[in-house]
């Protein structure tokens, strides 16, 4: 555990120095920008897309930190050639693995109540009535959901270059929340073949979907609570079963 605890902390000093923390300065312009201008634009007086709104930009940018991090971690640790200091001492791979996940995981954590706070804080300077309790779940659903995408982009990030491995990330991102309507669409084609195949990649992709809880969250209409926690527990199998796969392809690797 110390040397996961390592890892994690010097993964965790890595991203910060990227500059990631600057998009909590963005999200607050984008927020207060929004609270200015979407009530002059919008079609209806109600304050439910200024709320929308501010989750949808914590899932975008949350995300974009995810697989653009998580794909560079090992690739940055192969082209400095530190990896190669690491691997004789005594850490193992599935370590260094682990060590990275939990490092950008805090990461996000960081990144996720900094802007969550924001937006608590401007709503409530703004006086627009929000679900706190809705919301601060939806918020943790999706914590959940951004460490899965991290296990998705490291996994890609162990065996291709980052460019490939984000470009991947983000079609399993974007396709892992259109899973359902993926095996409806291959429904409705009346192919067998295509039907095949949509439900193939339903079985195989995360479903990114049942963790994404925002549009519920705004209306406070969440699922019951046994849902709630199936959820958070297929969340979290599919992140362990990522990062085992993972670890598997990073222990067959040459150096």
């Amino acid at each position: 555990m110390g040397r996961i605890w390592a890892i994690a902390s010097n993964g965790f000093r890595e991203v910060i120095r990227d500059r990631v923390l600057y998009l909590i300065g963005l999200f607050a312009l984008l927020l207060v920008m929004a609270l200015r201008i979407l009530p002059e634009v919008a079609a209806t007086t109600e304050n439910k897309i200024l709320i929308d709104f501010g989750l949808a930009a914590i899932n975008a940018l949350g995300v974009i930190v995810a697989v653009f991090a998580g794909t560079g971690l090992i690739n940055k640790e192969i082209e400095k050639r530190t990896l190669l200091v690491l691997i004789p001492k005594p850490v193992n791979r599935a370590e260094f693995i682990i060590g990275k996940h939990l490092g950008l995981s805090a990461v996000l954590a960081v990144l996720i109540v900094a802007m969550t706070a924001i937006y608590f804080v401007l709503l409530s300077f703004s006086k627009i009535d929000y679900p706190v309790g809705s919301i601060l779940v939806s918020i943790l659903y999706l914590f959940l959901q951004l460490s899965l995408v991290a296990a998705v982009a490291l996994l890609f990030g162990v065996f291709t270059s980052s460019l490939l491995a984000t470009l991947l990330t983000f079609g399993v991102y974007l396709m892992g929340n259109l899973s359902t309507d993926l095996v409806t669409l291959g429904n409705l084609s009346r192919n067998s073949s295509i039907q095949t195949l949509t439900q193939g990649l339903y079985l195989v992709l995360p479903n990114l979907s049942l963790l994404n809880l925002k549009n519920k969250a705004v209306y406070n209409l969440l699922p019951s609570p046994l849902e709630l926690l199936g959820n958070g527990v297929y969340g979290l199998v599919y992140t362990v079963m990522l990062l085992a796969i993972a670890i598997l392809i990073f222990s067959r690797r040459e150096f």
